[in-house]
């Protein structure tokens, strides 16, 4: 099955992007026609416990994203639920993670530093880095890393792997 949504980034150019943006190459409303569909928790429902995501098995692709509360009862999330969701886990993405292994792997090339940053980067900070970085990574391997085909892949191999590791 080919994809046949458009990538922020294509193959020839690498784009530093803040965020990633996610539009599924299959329709999540094929989905919703097998489940049950609820708006966001009120008062007297109980708040999401668990989620499901699922997967398109050709591309990797995320195509929806489902709560479950205690109860066991299913039902789509809001999006403010799933920004809730990001910010709990923590705002980062899989490619700031790449860009700040590039920017890690350059800086014990230069200077033998060694020891990982543990301070949290501002907005200002990640913004210099993305601008500084992206043409270093526009002429490197992690270019092909980047791409958005290879990202969902890679992603949705380790949830389904780290599923059969408990």
């Amino acid at each position: 099955m080919s994809e046949s949504h458009e990538s922020a980034t294509t193959p020839d150019t690498y784009t530093a992007s803040p965020g990633s943006t996610q539009s599924p190459s299959v329709s999540s409303d094929q989905y919703t026609k097998r489940k049950p569909t609820r708006s966001a928790p009120t008062a007297d429902t109980p708040a999401t416990a668990l989620i499901a995501i699922m997967i398109d098995v050709d591309t990797g692709r995320v195509v929806h994203v489902e709560g479950r509360d205690t109860s066991g009862s299913r039902r789509d999330l809001s999006t403010t639920e799933k920004a809730t969701l990001v910010n709990r886990w923590g705002s980062r993405s899989v490619e700031d993670l790449l860009e700040q292994a590039f920017e890690a792997g350059i800086a014990c090339v230069l200077d033998g530093d060694m020891e990982p940053d543990s301070t949290d980067e501002s907005p200002d900070d990640a913004k210099l880095r993305r601008l500084l970085l992206a043409p270093l990574i526009e002429r490197s391997g992690v270019k092909r890393l980047m791409e958005s085909a290879v990202l969902d892949r890679a992603i949705s191999s380790t949830l389904v792997d780290r599923s059969t590791k408990k």
